[in-house]
């Protein structure tokens, strides 16, 4: 294949299929690595409108395939990891979690070093309360009128909130006086996550120099507060506990204080950064649809009238701010590619994608494919009203937390979170855009998303207001429906399940967690009267591997 060759020329035949075609427009040396790092979002349209289903891109000599439609993203989150690994296809996550940790893993320790009870379901009900604290305590310091940046507010308010639940309360207390601190090392952090990883995760840019003297920076806060904690003699029953008091066969600690560290990071990423970017993105869709806005006001002063707490069920009860939620991440979607190693060589159709090279998908244009969400680019919460249901009904389409046995595990947690936070934010305050509309954007140039920054908002306390009446009929009407009690059956993609147990949460009749760490169906045709229960559990499993069939 030569620079400028025409894109649907393929350039290679491969055993069982053709290589993918290339790309146009490659460039001497570095194919399209600065496209890449410039305008990825445009690259990978380019992609979609040249090749079609399967195209390939050159990054300096990686050679990444990408893959679009459902049929094509469902064989990609399905494939086994014995096939496409993860681990191997994220040079710059190693240098950010540290060597001997979650990426640097082989796959089965990597299965369980990020596996966390604390996003099981039993858990995640009692971090509704935790959220709802942390919220008001951010609220208190906003005194009178002013403004922030929603990076910096958004990411101390979740580095809090995430710390106190994932990782336990003793560590957030402990981090009460570095908490900017800690997000600003955290934020800095995720901005190592350069294109030219691909050519040298270690070269000497400054967002490199920049990530390791963040990490380094984290290393020191957690020994900081592991070393004050042991001065105190203070016995501390949190998670930093446990990784720092494991010993191994010699009688040695087992872990370092950096390896703690980048088990710590890797925690933090399912619950700090795509709640981050989301809430701060929520808020400025929010502001820039007014009449969204004014409705999801009304909602939650509907829902909280009565005096009730924000609490795990409140959060249940709250759709249309969950459909700005889920909106949001469609829109702006906190990794706009997401890669896999080919271990095995991969076959789509008439494709083989060899060994040792890259696949991906991109949630940046999944999300935005006309064929399965009309109108894509307008901002539309009513996408997953019961009566649509974009995302469940397009699961391999709306892939904003990926897809399949490697789904983001922290999604569940996100939503949570995010909800806990909007429901107090802005019950308290009133908002506006203290810059241009159009200056909010996002900075593509890394593999993780931020927005730019300036990025500031100006807030005042909200006046007290009449609850709509209708609104709060709509809620009740909401809590009065009952699906029609038809006999049903239940259907467990267990492949796929990831052990949130939501399900038996919410339908402990009907569904229970096994040995596996994975669903169990107790009765696949429960009686009808239950229906409602395993109605939940389907809509709310965060992995969407339940299904409702009519006998």
């Amino acid at each position: 294949m030569t620079e400028g060759s025409d894109a649907g020329t393929v350039h290679a035949n491969h055993p069982g299929g053709q290589a993918p075609p290339r790309l146009s427009n490659e460039k001497p040396d570095v194919g399209h690595l600065e496209e890449f790092r410039s305008a990825p979002i445009d690259l990978f349209w380019r992609v979609r409108n040249e090749c079609g289903e399967v195209g390939e891109i050159n990054l300096a000599g990686t050679h990444i395939t990408l893959l679009y439609g459902a049929e094509a993203q469902e064989k990609f989150f399905r494939a086994p990891d014995e096939q496409l690994d993860q681990g191997e296809a994220y040079p710059f996550m190693k240098p950010i979690f540290g060597p001997g940790v979650v990426f640097d893993l082989p796959v089965e320790e990597r299965k369980k070093a990020i596996r966390t009870r604390a996003l099981r379901d039993d858990y995640m009900r009692r971090h509704a309360d935790v959220i709802s604290a942390e919220t008001d305590a951010m609220c208190e310091r906003l005194q009178g009128s002013g403004d922030f940046d929603l990076l910096e507010f958004f990411g101390e308010l979740t580095t809090y909130t995430s710390t106190a639940t994932l990782i336990g309360q003793e560590f957030r207390d402990d981090l009460a006086a570095k908490g900017a601190e800690f997000a600003t090392a955290f934020q800095d952090l995720e901005r190592g996550t350069d294109a030219y990883a691909y050519v040298d995760p270690y070269m000497d840019i400054p967002s490199f120099r920049a990530r390791d003297a963040a990490r380094t920076k984290l290393v020191e806060l957690v020994t900081g507060i592991l070393d004050k904690r042991e001065e105190e003699g203070r016995r501390c029953r949190d998670l930093l506990t446990v990784m720092d008091s494991l010993i191994n066969e010699k009688g040695d600690k087992r872990y370092s204080r950096s390896e703690i560290t980048g088990m710590i990071i890797g925690l933090m990423l399912a619950g700090h950064h795509t709640s981050q970017g989301a809430a701060s993105w929520a808020l400025i869709e929010l502001l820039r649809n007014p009449e969204v806005m004014a409705r999801v006001v009304e909602e939650l002063d509907a829902i909280y009238a009565d005096g009730r707490q924000v609490s795990f069920q409140s959060l249940r009860e709250i759709p249309l701010l969950e459909g700005v939620i889920k909106e949001t991440i469609r829109v702006h979607p906190p990794l706009i590619i997401l890669m896999r190693k080919v271990m095995q060589d991969f076959h789509f159709k008439n494709f083989t994608v060899r060994a040792g090279d890259l696949v991906a998908v991109s949630p940046a244009v999944s999300n935005r494919d006309p064929d399965y969400f009309p109108d894509p680019d307008r901002f539309d919460p009513e996408r997953y009203n019961d009566d649509r249901r974009e995302d469940a009904s397009n699961p391999w389409s709306w892939i904003s937390f990926g897809g399949g046995r490697h789904k983001c595990i922290g999604s569940a947690f996100a939503l949570m979170q995010m909800k806990g936070i909007f429901s107090i934010l802005l019950r308290r305050f009133e908002f506006e855009f203290d810059q241009p509309s159009e200056s909010y954007v996002d900075d593509h140039s890394k593999m993780v998303v931020h927005l730019k920054q300036p990025c500031r908002v100006r807030y005042r306390p909200r006046k007290a207001g009449a609850v709509s009446a209708a609104s709060a009929s709509r809620v009740l009407e909401r809590e009065q429906e009952e699906a029609a009690a038809l006999p049903f059956r239940v259907c467990v993609d267990k492949d796929l399940c990831q052990g949130h147990a939501v399900c038996n949460g919410e339908a402990p009749e009907i569904f229970e967690l096994g040995p596996d760490e994975r669903v169990h169906v107790k009765d696949e045709t429960p009686r009808k009267e239950l229906r409602r229960k395993a109605e939940l559990a389907a809509r709310y499993c965060p992995n969407h591997v339940i299904r409702i069939e009519d006998l």
